[in-house]
């Protein structure tokens, strides 16, 4: 089975997704609204593939940039692929109005914005396809036929959301957004459940021992520079072993400033001044989705059920 990315323009981002070429051709993730047609579609075109054919669409999470095209995707194929989601994150496929309450339950309280409401809500009107009912829930453990020998492993792996799945096909692993490293362009790892995440990531390394390990987006080493979205085995257990790390830092500054009792200031990193202090992060807190107060609130949830 070969695998093909497909680049799909965002602004100045690409969205990427991933083609398994098998008996049933499958699409690990979708983008957002535009993504089906003017990604996809040329993308598959040039190696001789249709987007008519494909019969699975397999849904790593459910944020807005993985799902957002699942409806348009669907269509595409004259509604004839298997849409499958953790049955934890479904929701968001199943309606955009959850993508406006996980915001207002999470980084949203922290971001003072009197707008972001309705800037998450236009968003979701805008960038989503259509609410969709998913034609499988997984919880992990499942196994799905693509056609001939060509199996798909489901792996659960929550902590960047409680519904992140990893699809593991010979060797092959695909995490979508679950192995942060140092983050994307915001430069700051994103996860609402941390503990969930170390372990998913634990779980990544020790047990699947991915030989190739592909990435929702290009994250970033400690020095800045970005992984691609390919990554070979050598590269898969550094990304992993760097999540880990980054993770253990983040967690230890974090627990100081909740012992000590988050304080309100001026600054844009409040009431978590002092983690961005002491790991000098200096990234826009506020940019969309806001990883740094994602994960601030993961963290303090977690305290306030210890």
């Amino acid at each position: 089975m070969n695998v093909h990315p497909l680049v799909s323009p965002w602004g100045r981002f690409g969205l990427y997704s991933f083609f398994l070429d098998a008996p049933e051709p499958a699409v690990v993730d979708t983008g957002i609204a535009s993504s089906p047609a003017e990604g996809m579609a040329p993308a598959l075109a040039a190696i001789g593939r249709r987007i008519e054919d494909v019969r699975w669409i397999l849904l790593t999470h459910g944020h807005i940039d993985h799902v957002g095209g699942a409806h348009a995707l669907w269509e595409l194929t004259g509604r004839r692929a298997r849409v499958v989601i953790h049955e934890a994150d479904a929701p968001m496929l199943r309606s955009r109005r959850a993508h406006v309450d996980e915001y207002l339950r999470g980084r949203g309280r922290y971001l003072n914005d009197p707008e972001g409401e309705a800037k998450v809500t236009a968003a979701a009107d805008t960038v989503i396809s259509g609410e969709l009912e998913p034609h499988v829930l997984v919880q992990g453990g499942e196994t799905l036929s693509l056609g001939g020998d060509v199996t798909v492993s489901v792996h659960a792996i929550p902590g960047h959301t409680p519904g992140s799945v990893a699809y593991e096909a010979g060797g092959r692993v695909f995490v979508g957004d679950a192995v942060q490293v140092h983050g994307a362009a915001n430069g700051f790892p994103g996860f609402t459940d941390p503990a969930a995440y170390r372990e998913s990531l634990r779980f990544l390394r020790d047990e699947i021992r991915p030989r190739h390990l592909y990435l929702g987006h290009p994250y970033r080493r400690a020095d800045g520079t970005p992984y691609g979205v390919e990554l070979d085995e050598g590269q898969a257990r550094e990304a992993l072993q760097q999540s880990l790390d980054i993770e253990a830092r983040v967690s230890e500054a974090a627990r100081r400033c909740l012992l000590d009792g988050p304080r309100e200031t001026d600054s844009p990193y409040s009431p978590f001044a002092p983690v961005a202090e002491s790991l000098g992060y200096t990234g826009d807190p506020a940019l969309e989705p806001s990883p740094f107060f994602t994960s601030m609130h993961g963290y303090r949830t977690h305290l306030d059920q210890d």
